[in-house]
């Protein structure tokens, strides 16, 4: 039998549910030479050079570029041109299938690339009217070396190197091949999936590699391969605090459930994706990533439904930052949440802040996934139908039923909605603030006393609670289930439904209002028959008695 419900889905078709760092995508350089002054500084106070310039840099490009070449040649390694268009990943996948030792650099390849870079521009002394040389950022079209190589723990990575002063680089690497990695050296059995786990003789063990992946194994991964390679920048330099250090760029972390049977996925993702269109909203970004959600011209809030091949992938934007959901290999519900700027969260981009990203990302992720097995398994018993549409008494107090086709019944239900996730809860001037919204009027317009009412209402049918020795209430679980099914009910099933069957209101015959034209030439139909039947009968009975 196949599930027809989220909640079941993942109740009873999940087999393994992973939470792990999928792609990193870092930021390598040396923090004294990323603007003018620290150039400056490096070359006249740390090496002695009275007048700092861009002269004094190409010698330093032209070592590093013949140690670079020249440990490619020692070594045997190939050296790659990459081509315009050409995806990199490609040529790595290639390299990989004939490289046979457990660790080391696997090809080498080269690319001229559009490159911030620091340049010397010639000034004039505004006093003396004498020239001197100026150190100032610009951007050029640089070789760029790309060490695509295999670590014993990390498995495949690739390290990015400018060629060109201050030799800024870049570190991408897989949580999941670390992952495979540490299960083969544990001699734990599993079976792979693309980019992800499909089996593991040991779940919990999984879990726990994956979240030991931490900020020190990753600096230690790239401190291990800069001695192993060509180093742009002296022992000297180094010894000075000229030493690179790293900051995220782009953190993908990932929930992966993998499903017993690729029917229950697909059943899964389209109630997933009729349900919740609307979850680019500002207000439901609100929720899921915990965080106000800014309204301005440069805010991008939306939902994208991408289908590639046959298989559809949910898209939710927020900032800079988005989570995708799609069926991965027919096998898994794949949930990512891909960070492309830290500070859209208030974190630093300095890898030591991980662990808060961590926490950002797999809660995301968690939000999204109960959002969804809420908003689909909403469904109430005709007891508890008619107990929320009639009034309410607990002792003295007493309050309204929230009677399904009333405006402002609907307005609190939204504002539950919004509410349901808030860590803290809400208070009172919140709700009065969004009933104001959703209503149309000015929140001087909203007594106090209404809004109180309102919270009586709503508390004493169960569906929020006060916080203990606070002024803050929160939506209980049953409370959002009611908002949910009133709401989606009333919008998505009677209104459209009554704008399409009553013929008064649409112009054009839609295929509701077309079927019920026909039930009703069919009821007309037997009524008329039945009338006529009716006569007949009489006439006969008429007869009878006459004669």
């Amino acid at each position: 039998m196949i599930a027809q419900s989220v909640a079941e889905v993942i109740k009873r078709h999940v087999k393994l549910t992973v939470e792990g760092i999928d792609r990193m995508y870092l930021n390598v350089y040396v923090p004294g030479l990323q603007y003018e002054h620290g150039i400056i500084r490096f070359f006249r106070d740390h090496r002695g050079q009275p007048l700092p310039s861009a002269a004094l840099m190409s010698p330093m490009t032209r070592a590093f570029v013949a140690a670079l070449e020249g440990f490619v040649a020692q070594h045997g390694i190939p050296l790659v041109q990459f081509e315009k268009g050409q995806r990199k990943d490609t040529v790595m996948a290639e390299h990989l299938r004939r490289f046979r030792c457990e660790e080391g650099v696997v090809f080498v390849g080269k690319a001229q690339e559009n490159t911030p870079v620091f340049r010397t521009e010639r000034r004039r002394s505004p006093t003396t009217g004498r020239p001197y040389p100026w150190i100032v950022r610009r951007s050029a079209m640089v070789n760029c070396y790309y060490i695509y190589a295999v670590d014993r723990d990390f498995g495949p990575f690739f390290l990015k190197f400018c060629s060109y002063f201050p030799f800024n680089g870049k570190l991408c690497l897989n949580g999941h091949e670390y992952a495979k990695r540490q299960l083969a050296q544990e001699g734990i059995a599993f079976e792979a999936l693309d980019n992800g786990i499909l089996k593991c003789a040991q779940p919990k063990r999984l879990q726990k590699i994956c979240d030991a992946l931490s900020a020190a194994k990753i600096d230690a991964l790239l401190r291990k391969w800069l001695k192993l390679l060509p180093h742009p920048f002296t022992a000297v330099d180094r010894q000075a605090g000229y030493r690179y250090d790293i900051s995220i760029l782009q953190a993908e972390f990932s929930t992966t459930q993998v499903l017993d049977r690729p029917v229950h996925g697909r059943v899964f993702f389209e109630q997933v994706i009729r349900e919740n269109l609307d979850l680019g909203r500002p207000e439901e970004i609100k929720l899921i990533f915990n965080r106000r959600a800014p309204r301005n011209a440069r805010s991008r809030f939306c939902t994208r439904i991408v289908t590639q091949d046959v298989t559809p992938s949910l898209n939710v934007y927020y900032k800079n930052s988005r989570i995708k959901q799609y069926h991965k290999e027919n096998r898994a519900l794949r949930t990512e949440t891909t960070i492309n700027n830290t500070y859209d969260f208030g974190v630093g981009k300095r890898l030591h802040n991980l662990p808060e990203l961590r926490e950002i990302g797999f809660a995301a992720n968690r939000r999204l996934i109960e959002v969804e097995r809420l908003s689909h398994d909403c469904i109430l018993s005709e007891d508890t139908l008619q107990a929320i549409s009639r009034p309410v008494a607990a002792g003295r107090q007493r309050a309204s039923g929230l009677r399904f086709t009333d405006q402002r019944t609907h307005a609190l239900l939204h504002a539950l909605i919004l509410f349901r996730q808030l860590a803290q809860g809400f208070r009172a001037a919140d709700l009065r603030q969004h009933l104001a919204a959703l209503s149309g009027n000015d929140q001087a317009q909203i007594p106090q006393g209404a809004v109180t009412y309102q919270l009586r209402r709503l508390r004493l049918h169960g569906l929020i609670e006060r916080n203990p020795s606070s002024f803050r209430y929160r939506v209980t679980n049953f409370g959002f289930r009611v908002a949910l099914f009133f709401t989606r009910t009333y919008n998505r099933l009677l209104r459209p439904g009554l704008a399409e069957a009553l013929p008064e209101l649409r112009a054009i015959a839609a295929p509701l209002q077309r079927a019920f034209n026909a039930l009703a030439m069919q009821i007309d139909a037997a009524i008329k028959h039945a009338h006529l039947a009716n006569l007949t009968h009489l006439h006969q009975v008429s007869s009878v008695k006459q004669g």
